[in-house]
């Protein structure tokens, strides 16, 4: 049960993302029905008035109904500074967030999501256990100094592995529970997004620490809490083949070799 009928699909397309990413997004999006009724928004930050133009007369030509969310935040906050202002403007929707690489890959891709929702629930498409403070590796010895260094620094942001935490490319919120999230915290850099996405005060840990339930959900429509995230067949476990969204990282995967994914599946679920 959600907490009403308002659902809002949120895509992000910035200066620094493809073009042709863009295009793929909107060629799934019309080729795998979402199964749920919803608005779409197309958030559009930090293009020049051509870009802006351009993008805009190409979803136009793709003949798809969106509505444009012009981002006029002059700084680069990330994915995460530019949700909190899509859920200030829509903040009694159900909002299902996308990163410019994400796109739909199996019908009802959304409603599998949304019916598994209810109130105080985080829904994830992908997630994972890996931990920046586990991932450092010393791989020269003279560097050992800057390695302690990086080593403690990490230690204080991020859990060591196992670190639960849904991967943000694709993922499920109330707009209010995300606007709570987000209040006094910012996004200046690289750094402050890792944060955001698998630090200690992540959002999976934020909303863990309210009791709130932290799902993932295949395309068999089935929720996973985080002990069997592993199971789900969503990301860089053997095989992906039970994804809903696919991303960029989910697509390179697919394209390693047998001895390229033992390596993923290692550093992301230590199996």
């Amino acid at each position: 049960m959600i907490i009403n009928n308002k659902v809002l699909v949120c895509y992000l397309f910035t200066k620094f993302d493809n073009y042709n990413d863009l295009s793929k997004f909107i060629d799934n999006y019309k080729s795998f029905s979402s199964g749920y009724n919803h608005k779409l928004i197309i958030c559009l930050k930090l293009l020049d008035n051509d870009k802006f133009n351009y993008v805009n007369n190409f979803l136009v030509e793709k003949k798809v109904k969106f509505e444009i969310f012009k981002d006029i935040n002059k700084d680069n906050d990330f994915d995460f500074g530019s949700y909190s202002r899509i859920a200030d403007k829509y903040k009694d929707y159900l909002i299902f967030f996308l990163n410019a690489s994400s796109r739909p890959v199996i019908n009802n891709w959304l409603k599998l999501v949304v019916n598994n929702y209810t109130s105080n629930t985080i829904i994830g498409t992908t997630a994972s256990y890996e931990s920046h403070s586990s991932n450092i590796k010393l791989k020269k010895s003279y560097k050992i100094i800057s390695f302690i260094i990086k080593k403690m620094i990490n230690s204080i942001y991020f859990n060591s592995f196992p670190n639960p935490h849904l991967r943000t490319t694709g993922f499920l919120i109330y707009a209010r529970d995300y606007i709570r999230f987000y209040k006094n915290k910012s996004c200046k850099n690289k750094y402050d997004a890792w944060k955001i996405e698998s630090g200690k005060s992540s959002l999976t840990n934020f909303f863990l620490s309210l009791n709130f339930n932290i799902l993932l959900i295949n395309s068999d429509g089935k929720s996973f809490k985080f002990v069997d995230w592993h199971t789900s067949n969503t990301y860089c476990f053997k095989e992906t083949s039970k994804i809903l969204i696919s991303d960029k990282h989910t697509r390179k995967f697919e394209k390693m070799n047998n001895k390229e994914r033992k390596k993923i599946v290692k550093v992301v679920w230590g199996n």
